[in-house]
């Protein structure tokens, strides 16, 4: 049980989900459509660590990568809502 814990938290450290925004146009309306996504990147990695201090690094690490996720996960939502809504304002079928 512990073994996979610690594989997806080592392939977690130092990451951060960002939200992305795409644009596409439409030639049916004849707008540009924009899309949002979660990416994640890493920002950086952990060489040598031991016992307690990989311990506290692998929590803090996995706090910031879950943070990470919901405040850009919230930012994806609300943006999508939004270009939801200018899309159905721009193009009236």
């Amino acid at each position: 049980m512990k073994t996979p814990f610690i594989a997806v938290a080592a392939s977690l450290i130092g990451c951060v989900f960002l939200p992305q925004t795409t644009s596409v146009y439409n030639a049916d309306c004849h707008v540009q459509e924009q899309h949002m996504t979660l990416e994640l990147q890493q920002i950086a990695s952990f060489g040598r660590c031991a016992n307690q201090g990989c311990a506290a690094l692998l929590v803090a690490a996995g706090a910031v990568t879950a943070s990470s996720a919901v405040v850009s996960g919230s930012i994806v939502v609300g943006g999508n809502v939004v270009y939801w809504l200018e899309r159905r304002g721009n193009c009236a079928r």
